[in-house]
């Protein structure tokens, strides 16, 4: 299939993204990808996360439904996996709590009634991983998070000249949330 690429999964710790609630599709087409533009201006349609599982529960009514809280050191992602999501919903109905897990997903947003928008990940995969591989992941989180703020900074691209007009983006709140995310590293 021409022009059929799978987008790159991003990085994006779990406060930046609660933090985010700007979406937006680059065609007209109802199937075209849906964004969810960041803060840092990270404009994300896949993510790549790790953290720890800290919680579990089957939600469905007639069939299983998963939900999973991943957290990460600045706050938590909420992973829904059901009958679409088979292998991801396999490993959380079985896996141990608490354990250290990568998942690799797409970001869905809810806007609720008062306007608030909720995101959580529809995982492609979850997996446990050992703690070095959670550390690695904040490290590179952190890494590319900060190139984001001084994108923001210096309004370099359009997504990070939009992310500052939508969100007024103080850039020292992320990079405390960043630093928070460091220190929990020692």
């Amino acid at each position: 299939m021409p022009g059929f690429f799978r987008e790159a999964a991003r990085r994006i710790f779990a406060q930046e993204l609660k933090d985010s609630n700007l979406t937006s599709r680059d065609e007209s087409d109802q199937y075209a990808p849906q964004y969810l533009l960041t803060p840092t201006g990270a404009k994300v349609n896949r993510i790549f996360l790790v953290g720890t599982l800290i919680e579990k529960e089957d939600i469905g009514t007639d069939s299983e439904y998963w939900r999973g809280r991943v957290s990460d050191p600045t706050g938590s992602f909420l992973v829904y996996a059901g009958q679409y999501q088979p292998e991801a919903a396999q490993f959380l109905a079985e896996c141990e709590l608490p354990a250290f897990v990568a998942v690799v997903g797409k970001t869905s947003t809810y806007t609720t009634d008062d306007g608030n928008v909720l995101t959580s990940i529809r995982p492609e995969s979850i997996q446990q991983v050992d703690e070095l591989t959670r550390n690695l992941w904040v490290l590179d989180t952190a890494k590319q998070t900060l190139e984001r703020i001084r994108a923001v900074e210096a309004e370099i691209d359009q997504n990070s000249k939009l992310a500052k007009e939508h969100y007024l983006t103080d850039t020292g709140h992320y990079r405390s949330i960043v630093k928070k995310a460091l220190e929990s590293l020692k």
